[in-house]
Parts: structure tokens; C-alpha cells; sequence
């Protein structure tokens, strides 16, 4: 993914349209790197999203609402401080750079009338969000650069703003492309794509890649391109310039499982079939949905990344049980030999001679052939025996435990894979605390006995409306799966799970009405997306009255058996997850 200059510029075109003119009513900052203003406008509120993380740096409007830490950090009250109530002016893009400028008029703290600026950066790994005065004198920014991690520029409270050092590039918009056309293919052995790129401010490689594609279908060196084809670079340029200005259309590229793969601001044939395409109305939209579920597993993995790490221990510890254990029983297996051995010595102990290291008898066994039996010399022939007999005890109970055991760990892995894919589809910290709490009740972790507080309410399930009208209700860990299914649901409603995955419990409240088959696809959809299939196509998931569904005595959180059950083959979408969920909150 690379967010370049000219779609950032069309960014800019498309916030001017929603927001210039409408007052901030509240800062977040949900992680360091990340900043959430809402905006009050007429038409209603506008959330509008900026990051300066170097993985994914953006800035667009959001239909989504991370969550936020209990305690705004300082510079979140910094920014409360100087822009709670100021109005957005104005929003400038220096020349098709990816720095977008937000103008704001606002108040000193003695109440005088001022203007700050807020600066965003987008800029890979040195991407930032700083805060200035009407002077451009800094007052915070979310990455502070002293002069340990730069030498070209400090960024720090009370410096002077400076922008980044000008790249010597031409303007798509505005200069001669006939001129540019000819200096990109006088640019020797350079391959056309890394000279357009090198040459041509704003455009990111997908964009490079793809005016070389359409101008010699495919890539080549420049000192070999013929005069017909620097004609055509120069009208490539100039249609890319047209559907800048005019109609360009935000685009993502999907791969074959559907995910997001990249996207641009203009049609990208360089792929041809291998890739497919979807159009969006907003690239607040196309963003939102690039950078979601990506964004959403980051969080989940910096949030909890000791508990996957004790989860993946305990996976690693109880998997080496199992395979111990089953050497172990592999070893038992020729108990039956001991007992063979306790029998020919106890029958033939009456000519056997004492403190021998063997005996050589018949064994009636295999067509009275002689069979070598080892003996201990320090032992009768009767205590041979009775050492061979508790050997083969000793071994006919390990079998038995042993089994017992195994099962034990092979369900303990079960379960452990099904906390790990709760813990992977987390969207809160509330989420991975009740995670952490089902932990502590198992005995995985440590309970922190010396943290008092007030206990929190748990968590509802997620909830959902199918198009036809009936509630869906999915679980979001295992204590709550237990709930939902064993306590919540009625008998007459319906149980739907992933077959033999990880994956949610998922309800459908029937409310004494025959559900519809609709409802049980949608729900199927649901089951499947809120489990480890969630990628996947063509997923089982089966299906029954929650009467038919029990937990056996004992068993882990979440586990339960049935036998009466239908199956269907859904492939999930967060699409379609959207949509129930929406169709929901119109209800509401």
C-alpha cells in the first residue's frame, strides 16, 4: 500500500465537501500513533481519521470508531486544549506532496481569537501529525524528532514548523507534459516504470507501473523506446492528467481469496485477470475497508501480545505431552509379551535353574517353539515371574491412563485454539480482558489478586438482524459462548457453529416463529466470518434446535456436543456482516 500525493490531493477534494466549515466536538486518540476528530457539521457528525504509523499513514473519513483508553493521553488533551470548538477553514496540499495542511480558527486559553494548523504528513515510516500556532511555531507532534533521529529536521515544542526537503519532481497538473515526456525517456537504461517514478511528483509505483504498462504494454529500457512510443507516453500522461482533474475513480485490487492487494486512483490493467477489481463511490470508503482488518488484527496483536504468547506456550507444552504420552503407549504395546513371560516361567519354575541371566523354555504359545526368556540371576525363578507380572500391570494401567491423558490433551488443544482465534477476532480492549479473565479462571495465568476495582459488566454478544427480520446473537469468547448457548437461548431457538473449527456460537432467536431459511443462511454467514473459516470459501457450518446441543460434565469453556444436526456451505463476507450488523442498528 502506498498513499500517494495525488490521491491524497483527491482526498482533500472529497473532505473539503463534508467538512470545511464545521466545528471540532471531540479528540481521541486511540493508540500513540493514531488521532480521531469529530467533526459537527448541519448534516450531522463526521469522524474523521488520521495515523502517522509508518505501517499504514493515512487520512480519511471513517465510519468506524476505535476504541478509545480509559485515560486520554497528554497531547489528546493538548489537542483538546487548542481545538475542541475551532472551526476547519481550510484544508491545502503543498503541490501534489503527501502533506495535507488543516487550517483551523480557534481561541487562545485567555479566549483570544487565533489560528492553529495541523499538519499531516504521510510519509512511510516518518509520517506525523504536528500541531502549530498561527506562527507555525510547533506546540506538539505525535512523533517528536530531536536531533538523535534527524539531522535534516527537529520536530519539537516551541521549533519553528519547516516543511520536509523539496523533491525535484515535475507536476503532473501543471507542467509542460511533453517536455516531461521527453526528459522521462531520455533517462538511459532506466526502465520506463522506475523513471516515471523518480520523475513525476505524487504517484506511487502501482501508478509508475502502470502508465509504462499502457505505454509499451509491459516495461522497458528507456534509450530502447522508439518515437511512436514516446508519443504515447506523453498521451498516457496526459489522460492520466484528464481523469486526475475529471473522473477518476478509487479502486481496489483484490487477490483470488479476495483480499485487499492495493489500490489507485485510475484503472490498473497491468494485472490483467489475476486480479480483480472493486470501485468505490468514497476513498474514505476504499481506505476504510483497505486498512480495517489489518489495523484491527495490529491492535489486537500489540494489545495482547502476552497472551498470545502464553497461549502459544501452552500449545507448544501440551502438544509435547501428547507426543511423550504416545511414545509411552507405543512402549506399553508389548505388555502381552510380559505376561507370556510371567506364565512360561510360573510353569516351568520347577525345572528351571536358579541365578540364571535366562531361561529357555517351551512356549506353548507358538507350537511349543523354545523361547529365550530374560532372567534376573539375583531372583528365583517365582520372583522372575512376579517382576514380569507387576511389569505387565504396570503397563496394561499406563494403557489406560495413557488413553485418558491423550484425549485430555488433544481437548485441551482444541480449546486452546478456540481462545486464540477469540483472542485474533478481538475488536476492544474490553473483549481481551474477559479473554484474560477466562485465562486466569483456567489456570493459564496468574490472577492479580492485589487489583482491586469495580467489577465490570460483561459484555453482550454481538447482535445482528437477518433481512428477513430475526435476531442473530454471537458469542465473542468461550465464557460467553457457554452463556449464550446453555442460559441465553431458548430451546426452540437456533444453534449454529463452524464445523469442526474453531469458531463463535451463534443464536437465532425464533421467538416461537419457524425460522426462515434466509435467516439460517445469513446466520450460517455470520458463524463462519466469527471463526477460524472466516477466510475461507465453501464453509460447513452446522445447524440445530439448542435443544439438541449439551456440554458434556467437565468439559473446557465453549465445548459442547450434539448428534441431531443439518449442514450448509456458506462462504462468509465481512460485507454481508456489515449489513446484518446495519440492518440492526435501522431497527434500533
Amino acid at each position: 500500500m502506498a498513499l500517494d500525493g495525488i490521491t491524497l490531493g483527491l482526498i482533500k477534494k472529497e473532505l473539503e465537501g463534508y467538512i470545511i466549515g464545521a466545528k471540532v466536538e471531540k479528540i481521541h486518540q486511540p493508540l500513540k500513533n493514531e488521532l480521531v476528530f469529530i467533526f459537527r457539521t448541519r448534516n450531522g457528525a463526521y469522524r474523521l481519521f488520521f495515523s502517522c504509523d509508518g505501517q499504514s499513514p493515512r487520512v480519511h473519513l471513517t465510519r468506524y470508531a476505535p476504541e478509545n483508553p480509559k485515560v486520554p493521553p497528554m497531547l489528546c488533551m493538548l489537542f483538546r486544549k487548542r481545538l475542541v470548538g475551532a472551526v476547519l477553514k481550510s484544508i491545502r496540499q503543498v503541490r501534489n506532496d503527501r502533506i495535507l495542511i488543516f487550517d483551523f480558527d480557534g481561541t487562545t486559553e485567555i479566549g483570544d481569537k487565533t489560528e492553529y494548523h495541523l499538519i499531516c504528513e504521510i510519509m512511510a515510516q516518518k509520517s506525523n501529525i504536528i500541531l502549530c500556532d498561527s506562527d507555525y511555531v510547533i506546540l506538539d507532534a505525535v512523533k517528536r524528532v530531536d536531533e538523535t533521529k534527524s539531522s535534516v529536521r527537529e520536530i519539537l515544542p516551541g521549533l519553528k514548523y519547516e516543511q520536509p526537503p523539496f523533491q525535484e519532481k515535475a507536476d503532473l497538473l501543471n507542467d509542460n507534459l511533453a517536455e516531461l515526456s521527453k526528459e522521462i525517456c531520455s533517462s538511459g537504461g532506466k526502465m520506463l516504470s522506475k523513471a516515471i517514478l523518480d520523475r513525476v511528483e505524487g504517484i506511487s509505483p502501482i501508478v509508475a507501473r502502470e502508465i509504462a504498462y499502457r505505454t509499451v504494454f509491459g516495461d522497458k529500457q528507456c534509450d530502447m523506446l522508439s518515437a511512436l512510443e514516446n508519443e504515447r507516453l506523453n498521451n498516457e500522461l496526459q489522460n492520466l492528467k484528464n481523469e486526475i482533474t475529471d473522473k477518476n475513480s478509487p479502486q481496489m485490487l483484490l487477490r483470488e481469496d479476495e483480499t485487499p492487494f492495493d489500490f489507485s486512483f485510475t484503472d490498473i490493467r497491468q494485472y490483467g485477470n489475476s486480479l480483480s477489481k472493486k470501485n468505490y463511490d468514497t476513498y474514505s470508503e476504499l481506505l476504510d475497508d483497505f486498512c480495517f482488518e489489518r489495523d484491527r488484527q495490529l491492535r489486537v496483536k500489540r494489545r495482547a501480545a502476552d497472551l498470545f504468547k502464553i497461549l502459544n506456550n501452552a500449545v507448544e507444552r501440551t502438544a509435547r505431552k501428547i507426543n511423550n504420552r504416545r511414545a509411552e503407549l507405543e512402549k506399553s504395546e508389548n505388555r502381552e509379551t510380559l505376561r507370556i513371560y510371567a506364565e512360561l516361567i510360573t510353569a516351568n519354575q520347577y525345572k528351571l535353574t536358579e541365578k540364571s541371566s535366562e531361561y529357555i523354555v517351551e512356549n506353548y504359545y507358538d507350537n511349543n517353539n523354545s523361547i529365550k526368556i530374560p532372567a534376573n540371576p539375583a531372583l528365583t525363578a517365582q520372583q522372575n515371574a512376579q517382576k514380569y507380572y507387576k511389569e505387565y500391570k504396570k503397563a496394561a494401567n499406563a494403557e489406560k491412563m495413557l488413553h485418558n491423558l491423550i484425549a485430555e490433551g488433544e481437548q485441551e488443544l482444541v480449546y486452546l485454539d478456540s481462545v486464540i482465534d477469540n483472542l485474533s477476532r478481538a475488536y476492544s480492549d474490553k473483549e481481551i480482558s474477559e479473554i484474560r479473565e477466562e485465562l486466569e479462571k483456567g489456570g493459564y495465568i496468574k490472577s492479580k489478586h492485589g487489583i482491586k476495582g469495580k467489577k465490570e459488566k460483561p459484555l453482550p454478544p454481538l447482535e445482528f438482524l437477518s433481512s428477513d427480520g430475526f435476531k442473530i446473537l454471537v458469542g465473542r469468547n468461550n465464557i460467553q459462548n457457554d452463556v449464550l448457548t446453555l442460559k441465553t437461548a431458548k430451546n426452540y431457538d437456533m444453534w449454529l457453529h463452524v464445523q469442526k473449527q474453531s469458531g463463535s456460537h451463534t443464536i437465532i432467536v425464533s421467538d416461537k416463529k419457524e425460522i426462515s431459511e434466509t435467516a439460517i443462511y445469513e446466520a450460517a454467514c455470520l458463524a463462519a466470518y466469527h471463526s477460524k473459516s472466516a477466510d475461507s470459501s465453501s464453509v460447513a457450518v452446522d445447524y440445530t434446535l439448542v435443544k439438541n446441543v449439551k456440554k458434556p460434565n467437565g468439559a473446557k469453556p465453549g465445548k459442547v456436543i450434539y448428534n441431531t444436526y443439518n449442514t450448509v456451505y456458506v462462504t462468509p463476507t465481512r460485507e454481508l456482516a456489515e449489513k446484518l450488523n446495519s440492518n440492526k442498528n435501522r431497527e434500533a
